[in-house]
């Protein structure tokens, strides 16, 4: 009767732990000082309540969004649009009011935390200091992990949240591995034995052009993804269609679509196609006859791997369009987490 009882409370603790283990892991976000200690980031209402900032992570770690969470809500946190040279990143509520975002110090003092500088798609983010020292904002999962916190910008339309007109969205990000600013990586097939397999872009003619990794004004972070077409660099992305998995195609600028695939040497064509969507991410693979799935890479010329994702930064079902072409999402290279 004993082990009964036993089975009986297992039976309800059990529904109740697999509950608590549901939804994102939680990630604190820091202000990280030359001395090695750690500055708490908060939002602030008018009222003067304080609201935790968080990185979220939710099935994969290459974008994480970064959230100011109140009272069971996640409100958006953003790089705030304006003239300033050191631009505003702020928590925005659902009616689209702004929050100020503060990095609290030892003594209570609130340090301003900006979008300090523009790199490529990123806007390098600090709190700021006396003498306006800049230290670095983190966000620090709770087993030590650690990723940078950016503002991240990959539309060239104007952007709102919430009403209010926004230059990035703060997201967490792996800390970029190339320090050799090689500005074009190749992109390729990795073969379950290792070798690899070119990525190119087919016209209707069968004619053949390479798909490239292009290093966007020294952002290391997030590389852009283009074929090379009779000189032009054109866009690749997930298609926004219905079809499972997710074709992706390069847009010519009058919106011709390309197969994007991977080649072998003896002309066998793999479909290249977004499989899966994990968070702000999709899962871009090379698939063989067989059904198995080859990840896709950006390889440097000094032997780098970065992973080749769907990015997609708002929450619509269609990201945006290029070249009258809908998409889901943007295909860039990220480093490997």
């Amino acid at each position: 009767m004993r082990i009964l009882h036993v089975f009986a409370a297992w039976a309800l603790v059990l529904p109740l732990w697999a509950t608590a283990q549901t939804g994102p892991v939680i990630w604190n976000i820091k202000a990280v000082l030359p001395n090695g200690t750690t500055l708490d980031v908060k939002a602030f209402d008018r009222s003067g309540r304080v609201l935790d900032v968080k990185a979220l992570e939710e099935d994969d770690t290459h974008v994480m969004d970064v959230k100011a969470m109140d009272n069971g809500a996640f409100l958006p946190v953003k790089v705030i649009a304006g003239d300033e040279a050191m631009r505003p990143v702020k928590a925005i509520t659902a009616k689209g009011d702004v929050l100020d975002v503060k990095a609290i110090g030892p003594d209570g003092r609130r340090l301003d935390v900006k979008g300090v500088a523009r790199a490529g798609h990123l806007v390098h983010i600090k709190a700021i200091g006396e003498d306006r020292a800049l230290f670095a904002v983190k966000a620090i999962a709770p087993d030590g992990r650690m990723r940078d916190v950016k503002g991240l910008e990959l539309s060239d339309e104007e952007e709102r949240a919430n009403g209010v007109a926004i230059e990035a969205h703060v997201k967490a990000l792996p800390h970029p591995t190339d320090h050799d600013n090689d500005p074009v990586w190749n992109v390729k097939c990795v073969q379950p034995d290792g070798h690899l397999l070119g990525i190119k872009a087919i016209d209707a003619a069968g004619t053949l052009h390479d798909v490239k990794a292009l290093l966007a004004n020294g952002d290391a972070t997030v590389l852009d993804i283009r074929a090379l077409v009779n000189g032009r660099e054109v866009p690749v992305k997930v298609l926004a269609t219905q079809e499972s998995p997710m074709p992706v195609k390069a847009v010519l600028p009058d919106g011709t679509l390309l197969d994007v695939k991977a080649v072998s040497a003896d002309g066998t064509r793999l479909a290249v196609m977004a499989v899966r969507r994990l968070g702000n991410v999709f899962d871009i693979k090379a698939l063989a006859p067989d059904g198995r799935e080859m990840g896709v890479k950006a390889i440097s010329p000094h032997g780098l791997f970065y992973d080749v994702k769907g990015v997609k930064l708002n929450a619509d079902d269609t990201e945006g369009t290029v070249n009258g072409v809908a998409f889901r999402a943007h295909v860039k290279a990220l480093p490997q987490p």
